[in-house]
C-alpha cells in the first residue's frame, strides 16, 4: 500500500465577498490581515490566499500599495507558501487583477477557470443596518455579476506570470466544465504537470456542495489528467468543514479561512481564520492524516520556494 500524502490546509484570509457588516473577525486593515495571517499559520496553514481591502473602509482593493501594506511582515513572520488571487474584484480587467502578482512575483496564485456568474446578492436581505455606505449596494448588485475568465485572459495569467514568474497556479474550478478548460489549456502548453486544482463548491453560480459533486469532479479530474495533479476543496459558507473533511478522507487537501465562511460552527461566527485552521487541523489528524508543513507544500506541488518572491 502506497504511502497516504501528507494533507494541505490552505487558508483564504479576507477574500472579496464578505463585508465587515457580516464579521467583526473580517480583517481588512494591513495589520489585522498580517495578524490573522501569521496566527493561521501557526495553526497549521502551509499557505495563505490572500486579497487585499482598502484599509478605511474594508472594500476590495486591487491597489499592489495594499498588498505591500502586509506581505513583507506576513513573509518575516511565517514560512507559510503565499498565494496571491488574480480575482481580486470582479468588476476589474484581467490586466488590473494582475498588478498585484505581477509586482510581487508570488510562489503561487489563484487562477479561475472559466467565466461564469457570480453572485451573493441573498445576503443583502440579512442585514438592516451596515458599517460602511458601500457594503449595501455592492452585495446587492452581486446578481449582476459576471465573473470573467476568457480563455484569453486565462492565457494572458499563463504568460505574465507562469512564464515570466514561474508561478504555480491554484487552477480555481466552480463547475465540471472548468476541468475541460483546464485540460484544454494543459494540451495547448500554457500549463505543465503537476497542477494543482481547487474544487470549489456552494458559490452561486457554480456547482453545488453535495458530497456526490465532489465525487464526480474527483472522478472526473482522475480521468483527465491521471497522477498529474493534486487536488484540494473549497466548501463556501456552511459545506466547509463537512467537504473539507470529506476531501482529507479522499486523498484531497483542504481550505478553510473567512472569504469563504465567517463560521466555526452552525450560526457561530468564526473568531478568526485561525480558529478554522485549528478546527479542520483537529479533524484531519483525529482521522489519522498528517498536515503538511509549508516546506512539503512546496516540494508536493514543485513551487519556485520563498527566496524567490519580490516582497
Amino acid at each position: 500500500m502506497a504511502k497516504r500524502a501528507k494533507t494541505i490546509i490552505t487558508c483564504a484570509i479576507t477574500g472579496a465577498i464578505h463585508t465587515p457588516t457580516m464579521s467583526d473577525a473580517l480583517p481588512y486593515t494591513a495589520t489585522d490581515i498580517a495578524q490573522q495571517a501569521e496566527d493561521a499559520a501557526k495553526a497549521g496553514a502551509a499557505i495563505l490566499h490572500l486579497h487585499a481591502r482598502r484599509p478605511h473602509d474594508g472594500g476590495v482593493s486591487i491597489d499592489p500599495d495594499h498588498f505591500a501594506a502586509f506581505l513583507p511582515r506576513i513573509k518575516q513572520a511565517t514560512n507559510a507558501v503565499i498565494n496571491i488571487s488574480t480575482g481580486g474584484s470582479l468588476q476589474n480587467t484581467i490586466e488590473e487583477r494582475l498588478a498585484p502578482a505581477r509586482r510581487f512575483s508570488p510562489e503561487m496564485c489563484s487562477l479561475n477557470m472559466g467565466s461564469m456568474n457570480f453572485s451573493f446578492h441573498p445576503l443583502a436581505k440579512r442585514y438592516e443596518t451596515w458599517k460602511f455606505d458601500w457594503e449595501k449596494a455592492y452585495v446587492e448588485n452581486s446578481d449582476s455579476f459576471i465573473f470573467r475568465n476568457t480563455f484569453r485572459d486565462i492565457a494572458t495569467v499563463a504568460k505574465a506570470l507562469g512564464d515570466e514568474h514561474s508561478v504555480k497556479f491554484e487552477h480555481e474550478c466552480y463547475d465540471v466544465g472548468h476541468l475541460y478548460n483546464l485540460k484544454f489549456c494543459m494540451d495547448t502548453g500554457l500549463f505543465k504537470a503537476p497542477i494543482f486544482i481547487q474544487f470549489i463548491f456552494g458559490i452561486l453560480g457554480g456547482i453545488g456542495p453535495e458530497l456526490d459533486n465532489l465525487v464526480f469532479m474527483k472522478r472526473t479530474a482522475d480521468r483527465l489528467f491521471g497522477d498529474d495533479y493534486q487536488w484540494s476543496v473549497l466548501g463556501a459558507g456552511g459545506a466547509q468543514i463537512p467537504l473539507a473533511t470529506s476531501a482529507s478522507q479522499l486523498g484531497g487537501n483542504v481550505r478553510v479561512g473567512l472569504e469563504d465562511s465567517l463560521f466555526i460552527s452552525r450560526g457561530k461566527l468564526a473568531e478568526s481564520n485561525a480558529q478554522q485552521v485549528a478546527k479542520i487541523r483537529r479533524i484531519v489528524e483525529d482521522l489519522g492524516c498528517q498536515i503538511a508543513t509549508p516546506d512539503e507544500a512546496r516540494d508536493m506541488l514543485q513551487l519556485k520556494g520563498a527566496d524567490r518572491v519580490a516582497f
